[in-house]
């Protein structure tokens, strides 16, 4: 299914580059580039290949969750380097394993929520799960194509294959594929994952009536080693020839896998009252409804059962699945009016099913099977502006059912220039912990808990500002302060892995600095994050520093058919206890013991845009044998080594 899906759509692909070779030259002075700011920093990398002359760059809309529009955009930047990775996100505060397609470690964390209702557990797999604020729509005057390919980690390769098109003026489709299958360096870290995507969205002729919809399905599938032996880390770290070839090692068990599959349907369709007349003149009344459904499951195998986690029911085997089927809709009503601003109302509803087939009797206690139940919320939104100056507010709270929950968030911005933005945002939350703390069932003993009736809501404030200025710099600060924080820890050395929650208050804070300072044809791109937990530490653990600076070196080449992008990337953060890493559980958790940190990474890149493609080349960490091999990615798990690396994103006009 995998193969076919990427078959048909890179099918598409090739018949859009057969007619990408008639060029109009009159298109050819109209197109240009809107890059990730929607301004383009290089004007000159235009699109100069898109076939039809009235189908101009701006047309190629992708909207988002939040109905935010963007334009399709085929330039080549900086930004669009450090976005070129298995997530397609800039990954600044994130460190990855070792085999695409692995976990992340998270060096910063943002407690920002909207949200009222517990998380699915399992979060170290969620990184490429895409939730429903991460899928997009599109509106295209003509049929559009990307491809991306980048080569992975020994017998594999990472495909993002997209495909979307209007079937008229009022009808749009979409459908994509991302699949890996990457080996890995190590023994025993398989990895193959897909995301299926599949969108539509349809307006009206009189625009009064609009619906979007999507169906996501994912499978994310991971063997798990649990990293390397405690006595294997010297060797690992002496860097002798013998152990460069990292296949030797034996990890602490080669006979585990854990998987994360999940199938969502989402609707989202709207009716506008009011005459399409009567909104233009700013008095619009829009009455709606989102309904959601997702069916997800974790499961953790392992052929026979192993110390490293303790002792089991059975010997045998393990094996530990999990399941949740969440039920959301949501009606609403919004008014715009141009004096008044945009209001809208909202009465939500929730029905979720978590657990497990079966009821577990430990040491004369039982633990239940399910957190089942219905969740009824109300709340709004309001947001207007004044000139240079916007507020936005938001609110919700659950009025009945088996959770408690709220939020608030409240925002204000002010446009000091065209070059300028000062932003001020606070935001408060109050919901239940994730579902697998509050209950989870394994065939490891030390792996059943229920704290349904024992866990407390986690309660955040957080106040935040933020300067974006091109002149200047861009700097953001947030304080939060966190009550009830939970988390996984060890007690000991000799124990197991348990969900805790913090009896005191945790207050955390991070100052982020971005500049980009250019000379001539060089620049210099500097990002940098300094944070700090004034109290709490030992429970929230972070680096203090974290920064990126890139240096590189842009210019045309062939009579400008050539825009070519090189340089070097530095990253480093400081040394700190980081988190470990769980595979029955695919959780991290916290353990004082093992300070990580301190290494350099470098990187250098050759990236380059010849009409819709953009070539990547690039030289991961190639100092690995010069500055140490004291890296890792956490406790156990060693990070990359040097490797060179080959990607490719190709783009289509019809």
């Amino acid at each position: 299914m995998k193969n076919f899906l990427c078959i048909v759509l890179f099918f598409f692909s090739l018949k859009g580059l057969a007619q990408e070779i008639s060029v109009d030259k009159a298109a050819l002075k109209r197109n240009q580039v809107v890059n990730d700011t929607m301004r383009s920093s290089n004007k000159s990398t235009s699109n100069k290949n898109i076939k039809n002359q009235d189908a101009t760059i701006d047309l190629y809309k992708i909207i988002s969750f939040e109905n935010d529009t963007t334009i399709v955009d085929t330039s080549l930047t900086i930004k669009k380097e450090y976005k070129f990775n298995y997530l397609r996100k800039d990954n600044f505060e994130l460190l990855n394993f070792s085999n695409l397609g692995q976990t992340y470690n998270t060096l910063s964390s943002n407690f920002y929520s909207e949200r009222t209702m517990p998380l699915f557990g399992a979060r170290a797999r969620h990184f490429n799960y895409m939730e429903i604020e991460d899928i997009n729509y599109y509106h295209v005057p003509t049929p559009f194509t990307e491809l991306l390919y980048k080569s992975a980690f020994e017998q594999g390769q990472l495909l993002d294959a997209f495909f979307t098109v209007n079937t008229s003026e009022q009808l749009n489709f979409s459908i994509a594929y991302k699949g890996l299958r990457s080996l890995g360096k190590y023994q025993h870290i398989l990895t193959s994952t897909g995301n299926f995507r599949f969108t539509t969205n349809y307006t009206t002729k009189n625009r009064r009536y609009k619906v979007r919809a999507h169906i996501v399905m994912q499978d994310l599938m991971n063997q798990e080693n649990g990293g390397l032996q405690d006595e294997d880390l010297v060797n690992f770290e002496t860097g002798d020839e013998e152990f460069l070839d990292r296949s030797v090692f034996d990890p602490n068990f080669e006979n585990a896998e854990s998987i994360l599959e999940g199938k969502r349907f989402h609707l989202e369709h709207q009716y506008q009252i009011t005459k399409v007349q009567d909104s233009l003149a700013n008095n619009t009344l829009i009455i709606g409804n989102n309904i959601s459904f997702e069916d997800k499951y974790y499961q953790f195998t392992q052929t026979a059962q192993n110390d490293y986690f303790g002792d089991a029911f059975l010997s045998s085997s393990i094996n530990d699945k999990v399941t949740l089927e969440d039920f959301y809709n949501r009606f609403y009503a919004s008014y715009h009016n141009k004096d008044i601003g945009h209001l809208r109302l909202n009465l939500d509803y929730n029905n979720f099913n978590y657990g497990y087939d079966t009821v577990v009797f430990l040491d004369d206690n039982s633990i239940t099977n399910r957190i089942k139940g219905d969740v009824l919320s109300v709340g709004g939104a309001y947001n207007k502006s004044f000139n240079k100056f916007s507020i936005e507010g938001e609110l919700g709270v659950n009025v009945s059912g088996d959770f408690e929950g709220n939020f608030f968030k409240a925002k204000a911005s002010y446009k000091i220039n065209d070059n300028t933005k000062a932003l001020a945002t606070f935001n408060s939350s109050s919901r239940a912990p994730n579902y697998n703390f509050q209950l989870y069932q394994s065939d490891y003993l030390n792996y059943n808990w229920d704290n349904t009736s024992l866990f407390k809501n986690i309660n955040t404030q957080q106040i935040a500002f933020q300067l974006q200025s091109k002149k200047i710099a861009n700097l953001s600060f947030d304080y939060t302060i966190i009550d009830n924080y939970t988390y996984f820890q060890k007690e000991t050395d000799t124990t197991f892995v348990k969900p805790y929650q913090a009896n005191s208050s945790i207050n955390y804070f991070r100052l982020k600095l971005n500049k980009e300072i250019k000379y001539g044809k060089f620049a210099l791109d500097n990002t940098i994050m300094y944070q700090e937990v004034l109290n709490g530490e030992n429970i929230l653990n972070v680096p203090k520093i974290i920064t990126r600076n890139t240096l590189y070196y842009s210019n045309h080449f062939f009579k400008k058919a050539l825009y070519l992008q090189t340089g070097v990337i530095f990253n480093y953060f400081s040394e700190y206890n980081m988190n470990a890493y769980d595979p029955v559980l695919a959780e991290f958790y916290v353990q004082n013991n093992t300070k990580i940190g301190n290494f350099p990474r470098l990187d250098f890149f050759i990236n380059a845009k010849v009409r819709q493609t953009r070539i990547y080349l690039k030289a991961e960490h190639f100092n690995s044998a010069l500055t140490g091999y004291n890296y890792y990615s956490a406790p156990n798990y060693p990070y990359r080594d040097f490797t060179v690396r080959f990607g490719i994103v190709w783009n289509f006009f019809l």
